[in-house]
């Protein structure tokens, strides 16, 4: 199942502003943190320390 980007990044946001209710601004920091890292030369590490 191929999940888009973005909606992954949604879904995890609203978890974890539900659950452990971060400040917005940190929850916005992650999420784009996590989106640049994605397309960064660091991707395939990360890729292959996620499998």
């Amino acid at each position: 199942m191929d999940v888009p980007l973005w909606f992954a990044l949604i879904i995890v946001g609203w978890l974890g502003v539900k659950l452990i209710r971060p400040p917005w601004w940190l929850v916005a920091v992650l999420l784009l943190g996590g989106y640049l890292l994605a397309d960064s030369i660091l991707a395939p590490a990360i890729d292959t320390a996620v499998k």
